[in-house]
């Protein structure tokens, strides 16, 4: 089964990181991603840009509205993301807790949904 790892960065922490062991970090999570990817439980991994380059576009009642940045009114951003195979929800909670981002932040791991299953439902070719 499939799980999206959402990395959630806190900027206030992050900024109290010494450049030198974020970049410790870094590599740390470049070298598992690596490992993982070798190992077919790695299928896509990205970070983001910060907040402040995003635009949110909601319709409501047909109207379009465009606004600057995110919507929510959180502290913590979504700094990235990993698309990852494990056999159960504990699995990908333990490929998560390989990664430092949870000092800084929160990881989110949500199962990812069959869209091939939905497809099907719907009745969509």
């Amino acid at each position: 089964m499939q799980y999206l790892t959402l990395i959630h960065i806190d900027p206030g922490l992050l900024a109290e990181l010494p450049d030198a062991e974020y970049n410790r970090l870094m590599r740390g999570c470049f070298e598992k991603a690596d490992a993982l990817r070798q190992e077919g439980c790695l299928h896509g991994s990205q970070q983001l840009e910060n907040p402040d380059s995003a635009r949110t576009l909601r319709v409501r009642d047909g109207i379009s509205r465009v606004t600057d940045g995110p919507f929510a009114e959180t502290r913590e951003f979504l700094a990235g993301f990993n698309l990852i195979e494990a056999d159960s929800m504990d699995a990908a909670m333990a490929i998560a807790r390989e990664f430092p981002w949870a000092c800084f932040g929160s990881i989110e791991v949500r199962p990812v949904r069959d869209m091939q299953a939905v497809r099907k439902h719907v009745g969509a070719k």
